[in-house]
């Protein structure tokens, strides 16, 4: 009820009008009931709805780009750092793997930062993650930890870079990069900022904003959005009061080296949303995403991007 009268006050519409327009908006445009919100489509024309990927679009879109058959490596993230241990930037292991090497274990319970990621495997959208404290911890009690709460992977916490400190100390804030393989190249697609208010982890779910990065110069180019459309764009971070537009990510260059290099690895996955940590040594992968969410992609800019994508179906 809150979306809905949050729609009726910006529109001109009523709730039956509302809500009449929303299903034949979810048949005509491929959309999710939530989508007519998110992207405020009862403030937009017909051209302008169009131009929106909404859930149905994106699915059938990574289907076919992102074939079920190839995406273990995406969607397993004991895979994904086998795959590409070179550029994660951290120690891990499998609770497994903890129990048989004792100096592994003491090295991520002894790790500068003082902490630990716990996650399972196959998590999605930072469901299943813990930001674990590790002083005084033994061996047994991480273990004991892991199996308790299902855990299948600990991963050694990455710090971030100062500037993002700055910006945003209470958890790692990291850049989401959509790659899309075609024609043997590499295209970056989109950018955006996950910046964490007041949590360890950087999901909009929890309350976290995002924005537009400019792709040519890394520099925050817009307003951050929250996941809840009802709130203001965000110009200064809620907590530390940095300025957002204008903010300048370190070794940007860097990042997109690294991700256009990563999705060459795997380009049987031809479009994938890569997380990217920032450190003061440079930037580092934390997974990759064969169904990165249209959402943050469109959001920030508030603008849809369907037929800018739905070219590169063959």
């Amino acid at each position: 009820m809150k979306l809905l009268r949050h729609a009726k006050k910006s529109s001109n519409m009523g709730y039956v009008m509302l809500l009449s327009d929303m299903l034949y908006s979810s048949i005509r445009y491929n959309i999710a009931f939530i989508d007519y919100f998110d992207f405020k489509f009862f403030n937009l024309n017909k051209d302008q709805r169009s131009e929106y990927m909404g859930a149905g679009s994106q699915y059938e879109f990574q289907l076919k780009m992102n074939p079920k058959k190839y995406r273990r490596v995406l969607s397993n993230k004991i895979e994904f750092l086998k795959k590409f241990s070179d550029v994660s930037g951290r120690k891990w292991a499998t609770k497994e793997m903890l129990q048989a090497d004792d100096q592994l274990a003491s090295i991520l319970l002894n790790n500068h930062a003082g902490k630990i990621v716990l996650k399972n495997a196959n998590g999605q959208a930072g469901r299943q993650v813990e930001i674990f404290d590790t002083l005084n911890v033994t061996k047994p009690e991480l273990v004991k930890r892991m199996e308790e709460k299902k855990y299948t992977l600990a991963e050694e916490y990455v710090m971030q870079h100062d500037q993002l400190k700055l910006l945003s100390p209470s958890g790692l804030n990291t850049v989401r990069i959509v790659t899309q393989f075609h024609n043997n190249e590499i295209i970056i697609l989109a950018a955006r900022l996950r910046i964490t208010v007041n949590s360890q982890t950087d999901n909009l779910s929890t309350g976290n904003i995002a924005a537009h990065i400019d792709l040519a110069t890394g520099r925050i180019a817009g307003p951050g959005i929250y996941v809840d459309t009802t709130k203001p764009d965000v110009y200064k971070h809620p907590v530390t009061g940095a300025e957002l537009i204008g903010f300048q990510l370190p070794y940007w260059e860097e990042c997109k080296a690294m991700v256009t290099k990563a999705a060459l690895r795997i380009s049987e996955n031809r479009s994938i949303g890569w997380d990217v940590a920032i450190t003061n040594n440079g930037p580092v992968l934390i997974e990759g995403n064969h169904n990165w969410h249209y959402f943050i992609w469109q959001a920030p800019e508030k603008r849809g991007y369907k037929k800018s994508v739905l070219k590169y179906l063959d």
